[in-house]
């Protein structure tokens, strides 16, 4: 809601027996279901009425109130992920892809993709689904096999600041993502000094620990993640502050520790495998051994 408001609206109502009687006995709603794949609802239980003012002007006590907790699940939305992150940075030449079938695995049944150079196939050649179904990605074959790979990288470091560069690419060729969002945890989020591409609000979900934002494109610039090609993607460059005390470009420090796009969380790639630093130590040890070598022979 925090992209465009005028596009997410929740409202129903209930109508349980005739209001204007007295002389009836009001049931419990069950059963309840949103009708929204990876939501499942609790059973309603019995709360103190609550009071409505239809006209603004008087108020109006319920019968009898209802309450009824319906939680997000990922794994009953979808059976596999839909995204997955790789890493990146400045002072490590290493890329660390998506762990391999992140999102699947080629020749596993259900897997489809696309080779390079095959044609993607029209609209109209794709399989028929029900009304409000999803239609299954078709992706581009890859080791992960997602439709969404994120991917962010340590570009720079300056005295008091470093820059990161996120990169989001589409692989699905069936499918255009309309008001994406990318949802980030990490600790100098608090500290976020410039977005250059991106739109970003932070997401205090825990009181003051402010670790937490979330991204998003700009209107009719790159809200709009089109099917997998040349414009499938979207990057954008942030500027943070060194905080002092936390700031280290060691242990993988730098680089996110969750990652969702559009709700569903990303794979991250091992802690093992993240771009370490080059090791200072074992390039001068050798070096400063054969200079020893060297004074020993002069002298014998």
């Amino acid at each position: 809601m925090i992209q465009d408001s005028s596009k997410f609206l929740s409202a129903f109502q209930m109508n349980v027996g005739f209001g204007k009687t007295n002389n009836i006995t009001e049931v419990m709603p069950t059963n309840f279901t949103l009708g929204i794949p990876g939501y499942t609802c609790g059973d309603a239980f019995l709360v103190s009425p609550t009071r409505s003012s239809p006209d603004g002007r008087r108020w109006v006590q319920t019968l009898e109130t209802w309450n009824v907790t319906c939680m997000y699940s990922q794994f009953r939305a979808s059976p596999s992920p839909k995204c997955c992150v790789s890493l990146s940075a400045f002072y490590n030449s290493t890329i660390v892809p998506c762990p391999k079938c992140s999102c699947g695995c080629q020749g596993l049944p259900g897997a489809k993709c696309l080779k390079s150079g095959e044609k993607s196939p029209h609209l109209l050649e794709l399989p028929r689904v029900r009304e409000n179904e999803e239609v299954p990605p078709l992706v581009t074959c890859s080791q992960h096999m997602c439709p969404i790979r994120v991917h962010w990288h340590v570009k720079q470091s300056y005295k008091e600041y470093w820059r990161v560069k996120i990169t989001i690419t589409n692989h699905n060729f069936v499918k255009n993502y309309s008001s994406w969002s990318l949802v980030v945890q990490h600790p100098n989020l608090r500290s976020v000094t410039q977005l250059f591409s991106f739109n970003y609000h932070p997401l205090n979900a825990y009181g003051n620990i402010n670790d937490t934002g979330m991204f998003w494109g700009i209107k009719s610039y790159n809200d709009m993640l089109l099917a997998s090609g040349q414009s499938g993607n979207a990057q954008s460059e942030m500027l943070l502050h060194k905080d002092p005390g936390i700031f280290t470009f060691r242990e993988g420090w730098t680089f996110p520790r969750r990652i969702s796009f559009n709700g569903d969380e990303c794979v991250m790639p091992p802690p093992d495998e993240y771009p370490t630093l080059p090791n200072s130590a074992t390039t001068s040890r050798p070096s400063s051994v054969f200079f020893s070598f060297l004074i020993l022979v002069f002298v014998f």
